[in-house]
């Protein structure tokens, strides 16, 4: 059953891709079926910067479980860092 439930977020960062390194502008995460995982369904990422082209993509696609998995493992190594440490520079006042 496919949800059409896609959750889109801008996003600041980076992936590596066919040509190499490029900028990471935005996140698109959805249920649905999957183009190479082997299940019925996955939780599908595609990190993308639409204005450098279709090559600037990285996409996954995960079991549920292994998302929810990532999510943690994110929210525990944000959480033994010190604050702030991964955010983006703040402009100087």
């Amino acid at each position: 059953m496919c949800t059409y439930v896609t959750e889109k977020i801008e996003i600041d960062g980076s992936g590596k891709g066919p040509t190499g390194w490029f900028g990471l502008t935005g996140a698109t995460v959805y249920v649905d079926h999957p183009q190479h995982a082997p299940y019925e369904h996955t939780v599908n990422i595609d990190l993308v910067n639409p204005a450098a082209g279709p090559a600037a993509r990285v996409a996954v696609e995960l079991t549920e479980e292994s998302a929810l998995a990532l999510i943690a493992a994110i929210q525990a190594a944000l959480a033994s860092a010190p604050p702030g440490l991964a955010s983006a520079p703040r402009p100087a006042a």
